[in-house]
């Protein structure tokens, strides 16, 4: 006797659902940078309302109960689904290959991974407003800042998801994007910006960079910038841990080299890299300040040096060498192409914001110098044993792992109805998200500071 589905409209339901997001996903492609920023909200209201479908699909197709509701779904030929990899190495200005898999495993993956590659855009978008050419007060950076650590948190918790679903020895794994230690390692690096966000909020020095930078900013001529006291030895144990949090990531990322599906992209290595170097300089800068508010203006200059050599710049005791005259040279050039990407809201943010904590450090170096130059004249020691004793870092986020949304009961029984003569397909490789046309313009990165990890800087195709 043959099997009658409960949920005849489930299939055609969720495959239209998934022609939408398909068709938002061209479009953005196709846009330009800044078109797609607006887009992007777009995109996740598509995502979320195609996910429920998605997995009331995968609940029908394995005989589990949704909502204490059992579903039959009868598909009328196996799954076959295509998207195009955004995490796996290539080779140089090619686009990203096409792989094309069968089973659901294969779409909850991609989908997911979308959502959250589409909530890091959109941290990297409120993120961006700090460097607008008018500053935010401080009642909106606050709340800019806010945002974007949600944002992460959310990609984080879809991350944490994905590494426990394709972490189990029996789901079968056939990209890059479904190794459980790939999505661990993207979810520790989203924690790791998020908790540098939350050091941010009450971090002043930044926005006196970005006060610098802005050419528009007039009021350096009525007052010199406000500096309030910092609560320098929590902000540095913060910092410490996302330090943590972006080398765990480096070693997750990095397990991929030994394996036989393939190796994640160098680009995100260095990203993952950048970001340690940073957070770890923070750190180092706020024992410094906390040092320096004690009146320990020696060692708060030591503390310093230590985050210039974190950050891979030439120390300060080298000052006058030919060498430090060379790094100095190329470092300045590469602050200032970063202040033109800033400028122009296209590829900024590459470097995990290691040239602008450069420029942090630098700006309080010399005005320490100057003061035990003229006034205290106290010894700076060597950095070395400072970097040694540090100690760990400290938490400040609870991460949670993605709970997929349920699709409503109401929707659920209108499912029962057969859906319409010409439409009664099923999610097919028609549904495919590989065929769309190439993009005319190079899309912005979405790996700012903070960032992600979908970046394809050799070319505009992410999804």
């Amino acid at each position: 006797m043959p099997v009658i589905p409960t949920h005849p409209s489930l299939p055609l339901a969720a495959s239209t659902h998934r022609n939408v997001l398909r068709n938002l996903l061209k479009q953005y492609k196709r846009s330009s940078p800044a078109s797609q920023t607006s887009s992007l909200n777009s995109i996740l209201s598509a995502l979320t309302d195609y996910i429920p479908y998605l997995f009331a699909l995968e609940a029908g197709l394995s005989g589990q109960p949704l909502n204490g509701e059992e579903i039959d779904v009868i598909l009328e030929r196996e799954i076959e689904m295509e998207w195009r990899t955004t995490l796996a190495a290539r080779t140089a200005h090619r686009e990203a290959p096409r792989i094309k898999s069968k089973g659901l495993d294969f779409e909850v993956c991609f989908t997911l991974n979308t959502l959250a590659s589409v909530h890091s855009l959109l941290a990297r978008t409120q993120i961006r407003e700090l460097h607008a050419s008018t500053l935010p007060s401080a009642q909106q950076r606050l709340g800019i800042i806010n945002a974007a650590k949600n944002y992460l948190l959310q990609a984080n918790s879809v991350h944490l998801y994905l590494m426990s679903r394709f972490g189990d020895p029996t789901s079968t794994v056939t990209v890059v994007e479904m190794i459980s230690s790939v999505q661990g390692g993207l979810a520790a690096l989203a924690l790791a910006e998020a908790t540098l966000l939350a050091v941010l909020t009450d971090d002043p020095y930044p926005t006196v960079i970005a006060q610098d930078r802005n050419k528009n900013d007039k009021e350096w001529m009525i007052k010199p910038p406000d500096i309030p006291k910092v609560r320098a030895h929590l902000f540095a144990r913060l910092c410490l841990a996302a330090g943590e949090h972006a080398g765990k990531a480096g070693a997750m990322l990095d397990s991929t080299r030994s394996g036989s599906i393939g190796r994640v992209d160098n680009d995100i290595f260095k990203y993952a890299s950048d970001l340690r170097k940073t957070a770890r300089a923070k750190a180092c800068r706020f024992f410094g300040i906390d040092m320096e508010l004690g009146g320990e203006t020696g060692k708060a200059i030591a503390w310093l040096r230590g985050a210039e050599k974190e950050l891979g710049f030439a120390s300060g005791s080298a000052e006058g060498s030919f060498s430090k005259g060379i790094s100095k040279l190329k470092k300045d050039f590469a602050q200032k192409r970063e202040d033109k990407k800033v400028e122009k809201s296209r590829d900024w943010g590459n470097d995990a914001g290691r040239f602008e904590e450069g420029r942090v450090i630098e700006m309080l170096e010399k005005k320490w110098n100057k003061i035990n130059d003229t006034m205290n004249t106290q010894q700076v020691p060597s950095s070395e044993p400072l970097l040694a004793s540090m100690p760990l870092g400290r938490d400040v986020h609870q991460t949670k792992v993605y709970e997929p949304p349920a699709l409503d009961s109401d929707i659920l029984e209108r499912m029962r109805a057969p859906p319409d003569e010409d439409g009664a397909n099923s999610l097919s490789e028609n549904d495919s998200s590989g065929d769309e046309a190439p993009a005319r313009y190079n899309a912005s990165p979405p790996g700012a500071f903070p960032s992600n990890f979908i970046d394809n800087p050799h070319g505009g195709n992410y999804f």
